[in-house]
């Protein structure tokens, strides 16, 4: 179905045609996202269906073209830093604008990842192409969408030999850029806090931060087992922390929900933050800056992540090659303690 334009009448690809002056084939094409056609065309038809508030009949473009013009997002459910799932969501959301795609978010809830909702989606053809976040080094799904070679991106790198597309936050340079700072301001005795083991990125930032504080001849130590830590029991963490007579004076931190839950131990245990203990976090949105102005943070840009994640996903269902479909965010450093 198509949406009216003004009491009953019903917006069809004749009603943009008539409009914009041009042909049904060429309209047809246009919203089909031809690439053949001027740029100034293809901008003229979209403008003339927004205006007219067109709305394609998926069911119908189905039947002709085997396509859905859907793209899925399949979303880890138990994420814990803040605002991630809003801001990849508005990510993409602003990526797709004024193409001829829709998106569907599907949460998922269990631990590990299972094949679960990919395989609905290759068997009822939901969609033209997916993107999955929180991947692991030997991801089921992702070995189960290149075996059926359906176009899919990760939010994350795996250690497949098979090339796939993926973004992903250069974690490796996160843990040495905060390291080095902490280096820098006279710290000694680094911990790690860190949650899920079961993705690539864990593994990555636990290898880099070894690395790196060998290197600079600090002690290092990780902090493990806290992924599903609830904010109380976190706050326990830094709690005795606090009155460890080993306490790190050097801390840095993958989450911001872990941070908060981390420095709110800390500080009831009588520790001056950036006197006694400096502390790095990974910022994934606007909030902690606002709650700790003067801590030391490397930002993620989830927003940009989502954009980056639907133009590769898109250039994949349109057949480009995959070897140009792999590409890293560079961690954004905001030093403000002294």
């Amino acid at each position: 179905m198509t949406k009216a334009s003004s009491g009953n009448q019903r917006v069809t690809l004749k009603t943009i045609a008539e409009m914009t002056g041009l042909s049904l084939s060429t309209v047809s094409l246009s919203l089909r996202g031809g690439t053949t056609l001027k740029q100034e065309t293809r901008d003229k038809v979209n403008e003339a269906a927004r205006a007219l508030g067109y709305v394609p009949d998926r069911a119908g473009v189905r039947l002709r073209t085997g396509k859905t013009n859907v793209i899925a997002l399949v979303l880890d459910g138990a994420e814990d830093s803040i605002d991630f799932a809003r801001s990849m969501i508005q990510g993409i959301g602003h990526a797709i604008r004024g193409t001829r795609y829709h998106l569907t978010v599907i949460p998922e809830f269990e631990q590990h990842p299972t094949t679960d909702t990919i395989g609905y989606i290759l068997s009822n053809r939901t969609a033209d192409g997916v993107i999955i976040t929180h991947t692991g080094p030997r991801d089921p799904r992702v070995q189960m969408m290149i075996d059926a070679d359906f176009p899919f991106v990760s939010h994350g790198r795996t250690e497949f030999y098979t090339p796939h597309a993926y973004h992903d936050f250069k974690s490796e340079e996160f843990a040495a850029l905060a390291v080095r700072r902490l280096v820098d301001l006279g710290r000694k005795d680094i911990m790690l806090v860190i949650g899920d083991d079961s993705t690539t990125n864990y593994q990555n930032i636990v290898t880099s931060f070894r690395k790196n504080a060998a290197r600079a001849g600090v002690e290092a130590r990780v902090l493990e087992g806290t992924a599903k830590l609830p904010p109380a029991e976190m706050r326990q963490v830094g709690l005795k922390l606090a009155a460890a007579p080993d306490r790190p004076d050097g801390i840095i931190s993958d989450s911001e929900m872990r941070t908060i839950a981390l420095v709110g131990g800390l500080t009831e245990g009588g520790v001056v933050l950036g006197r006694e203990v400096s502390l790095i976090y990974k910022q994934t949105s606007g909030i902690l800056p606002t709650l700790f102005p003067q801590m030391d943070s490397i930002r993620e840009d989830i927003f940009g992540a989502g954009g980056e994640l639907t133009r590769l996903l898109l250039r994949r269902i349109d057949g480009a090659p995959i070897t140009d479909l792999q590409t890293l965010a560079e961690p954004q450093p905001h030093w403000r303690s002294d």
